[in-house]
Formats: C-alpha cells, structure tokens, sequence
C-alpha cells in the first residue's frame, strides 16, 4: 500500500491540536451567528411590538393573510378591521404586519 501514501507522510506522528484554539473558534462561530442571526430577530421583534403597541382606531392596516383593512376596534388581544363596507373581521393583534398611509384604502 505504499503507492497511495508516501512513507515519509505515513511515519509522522500528528499533530496534537490546542484546546484553546478549538474554544477561540467556537467563540468566533457564536459572534457570527449572535451578529448575523439573533441580533437582527430580537431588533425586528421589537419593532413588530411597537408597531402593534401604537394601533390605534382609524388607521388603515395589512394583516399576515394580506387583507387590507380600517381598524374599526381595539381590544387587549384582537382588532376588528372593516375590510369592506358593513364587513368587518376581528384577527389577533400580532396578526397585524404593518400600518399603510391614510388612503390607501379607496371606497
């Protein structure tokens, strides 16, 4: 078998690998992964709050199914949006994705 790997190569002993580097590059892969992944989630989150914290009658909102909507009603948990004339829908308040401009919706 001495034809696939040279004896040279075969005979060194391997390198014993430090500890520490292993627990430096753990670290590193933890700061890219706090950076790129958590730390962008929480600051979104934190935003979809406000945004359903500051609802408020009258505004004019898309909800996660993409129905466009009045805010007719607020309740702790639910919101009644008038999606057309006399029709009214009640969703849960994180259902809320954003609020539109007044006007966006043309009767």
């Amino acid at each position: 078998m001495d034809f696939l790997i040279s004896s040279a190569h075969a005979a060194a002993p391997a390198q014993q690998g430090g500890g520490m580097e292993f627990f430096i590059m753990i670290g590193i892969f933890f700061a890219i992964m706090y950076f790129m992944i958590i730390r962008p989630q929480t600051k979104r989150a934190k935003q979809h709050k406000a945004l359903i914290d500051s609802l408020s009658k009258g505004d004019e909102v898309i909800v996660t199914g993409g129905l466009l909507g009045k805010i007719r009603g607020l309740d702790e948990n639910f919101v009644t949006i008038e999606i057309a004339n006399g029709v009214e829908v009640q969703v849960q308040r994180q259902a809320v994705t954003s609020v539109m401009p007044k006007g966006t919706m043309k009767k």
